[in-house]
């Protein structure tokens, strides 16, 4: 095999992969982000608790936001795959 057919045929196996890797690195934003969601939800419920449901209210939105980020990366190898 010459040196270009190899470079190619290297090219070949890592594109099969580079969609669940880049999934692996679009998952830390909404991991990080729900930790900070609920980190601090949690901090808010300890200085207030008479504010229970609204904090908690919010928590659910954010959490929903972080995780619909989390489900477009999910989805977004397959609807622009590598050609």
């Amino acid at each position: 095999m010459s040196a270009l057919s190899q470079a190619t045929l290297a090219a070949v196996e890592i594109k099969g992969n580079l969609g669940s890797i880049g999934y692996g690195l679009a998952a830390i934003g909404p991991g990080v982000g729900v930790g900070i969601i609920f980190g601090n939800g949690t901090q808010a419920l300890a200085r207030q608790p008479e504010a229970a449901g609204l904090i908690r209210a919010n928590q659910i939105l954010g959490f929903a936001f972080c995780e619909a980020l989390a489900l477009i990366g999910l989805v977004m190898p397959f609807v622009y795959p590598t050609s």
